[in-house]
């Protein structure tokens, strides 16, 4: 299987102030939701996430609309992306409102390839109980609509890549 790059920002944070994630059975995806189909780079979100007085980005990864996959928190840590289920779950993050925008295909090839390793990594099946949109665990529309209607596709792309 062919490994992913992933891109390191240099987030500054306090590491002292994360924890470790000791069980990892799912991974969540979500989207931007802001009111333009933008671009945020981790850097970006983690400034907001920080101005709101969080440690940190929420999300473990961000994928940019050219298919960069950029280092959010640390993998194995605790995320902050999905009330009440971060402490077993990994948080993608895939920039754009998909409610409106429509992801890349850079980022459906990008997202099918780092879920191959992620599930990999982690001895996970690449279904529907362990690859989930953000709205498959509460109220919300994240991860978009228009990502929402594909991630079987990307599921099946990632079962494609993790067999490679």
């Amino acid at each position: 299987m062919e490994r992913v790059y992933l891109k390191d920002l240099g987030l500054q944070y306090n590491y002292s102030e994360l924890e470790n994630r000791n069980k990892t059975d799912m991974i969540v995806i979500h989207h931007t939701g802001n009111q333009t189909d933008d671009d945020l780079s981790a850097k970006e979100i983690n400034a907001s996430h920080q101005a709101q007085g969080w440690t940190c980005i929420g999300y473990h990864y961000v994928i940019r609309k050219d298919g960069t996959i950029e280092i959010g928190r640390p993998h194995w840590t605790i995320g902050a992306h999905a009330y009440g289920e971060n402490s077993h779950t990994i948080g993608i993050h895939v920039c754009g409102n998909l409610e409106i925008g429509e992801p890349t295909s850079k980022q459906i090839e990008s997202l099918a390839m780092l879920l191959a390793n992620i599930c990999t990594d982690y001895g996970l099946p690449i279904d529907t109980a362990h690859v989930v949109g953000h709205r498959d665990l509460m109220a919300t529309a994240c991860p978009g609509y228009n990502l929402y209607k594909i991630l079987q596709t990307i599921r099946g792309k990632a079962v494609f890549y993790q067999h490679q």
